[in-house]
């Protein structure tokens, strides 16, 4: 269903949150889960089946099992005492979009134990229609599923520049600088990478914006000159002849071998957790291709449950309880609570492939 800005864009001015809910995209849990998850996931999408098929054997190489719907679990688990030791006493439900547990029945939970209004941590960082105004419209078809009764739900910002955000990413690049010989670590490339979306998608909104401003605060913070990184994209989809966002990991590896470089650091600073297409794409496909092109390669963790991650929630949810001062570093300020009314809208659908000899 489409809904008109202003049904999304609600924003409650009152601060009598009862409940934090956590937005995230969920994942299969087993073999038999892979197909009809992906099937959640491209609903609506005219995606061949064939393609379907290729994309479950990255989930069979893992017996079916994406590690997201754990991590959301671990998030939770420590959020919790995070949330108690400052006075934070509101219960933590837990909604997906595309896996149980899925939003309706997560705010059908919400509304039975008599929740009112709900603050949405969603697990994206950064703007865009699949990872921002698609999760608010997410929200609003689980409304509308629940009906009357339905519990409000305010989404919070995009925190990108977050100070915490920034620190607990450049502390786990540097983890990963440590293990570089020290006799080449002022060589070593890194290589921020983020999903790749359409041209369409990003076009139409701050994603790259705010990536990029992310990769540059990352690399200030540890002294990394601009020459020696760069943001590239990863898990590319969608039909060929339609453009998406570039240059891919895998095309950037061998550029770097091209140029004399001996080591690189993988650093998936679009992603929080390390979820199915960092496994594949990264721990798989750019390993292998590092050991083709003889380039030692290290990946970094993603922010994950790093206490440092942990408490800029904590602090995100008190920006908004207890109207606490927002924190912000680098040049664009805080993101927006109440996103404007044009906010990261759908990218244009493609129309059926054209043949390419006509």
């Amino acid at each position: 269903m489409t809904y008109s800005d202003d049904q999304i864009r609600k924003v409650n001015t009152s601060m009598s949150y009862d409940a934090i809910l956590l937005v995230s995209f969920g994942g299969p849990e087993g073999r038999d889960d892979v197909l009809p998850f992906l099937e959640n996931v491209t609903r609506g999408r005219n995606i061949p089946r064939e393609r379907l098929l290729e994309v479950a054997e990255h989930y069979y190489h893992f017996d079916g099992v994406s590690p997201i719907n754990q991590q959301c679990r671990d998030l939770i688990e420590a959020l919790r005492p995070e949330l108690d030791e400052h006075g934070i006493d509101l219960p933590i439900f837990w909604g997906n979009r595309n896996w149980d547990p899925l939003l309706p029945d997560t705010l059908q939970e919400m509304k039975e134990a008599g929740v009112k209004q709900a603050l949405a941590f969603v697990t994206a960082s950064y703007s865009s229609w699949s990872s921002c105004r698609q999760y608010r419209e997410n929200i609003a078809d689980a409304q509308e599923a629940v009906g009357e009764g339905a519990p409000e739900v305010d989404k919070i910002r995009a925190f990108y520049n977050h100070p915490d955000f920034v620190a607990a990413n450049a502390e786990l690049v540097q983890k990963s600088l440590d293990q570089i010989p020290v006799e080449r670590r002022n060589k070593t490339r890194i290589a921020f990478t983020a999903h790749s979306i359409p041209n369409s998608m990003s076009d139409n909104c701050d994603y790259v914006q705010q990536l990029t401003e992310c990769c540059r605060l990352v690399a200030e913070a540890l002294g990394v000159s601009p020459d020696h990184w760069r943001l590239v994209y990863q898990s590319r989809s969608g039909r060929p002849q339609d453009p998406w966002l570039e240059p891919d990991i895998c095309d950037h590896l061998l550029t770097l071998k091209e140029s004399g470089a001996e080591d690189v650091v993988v650093v998936p600073i679009g992603f929080l957790s390390d979820h199915m297409e960092v496994l594949f794409d990264l721990d798989c496909e750019a390993v292998d291709a590092c050991k083709e092109l003889g380039l030692n390669m290290v990946r970094c963790e993603t922010v994950g449950t790093h206490p440092t991650f942990v408490g800029m929630i904590r602090k995100l949810i008190m920006e908004r309880i207890a109207e606490s001062p927002k924190e912000a570093v680098g040049q664009f300020g805080p993101n927006h609570d109440q996103c404007p009314l044009d906010c990261c809208p759908a990218p244009r659908r493609p129309g059926p492939p054209r043949d390419p000899n006509s």
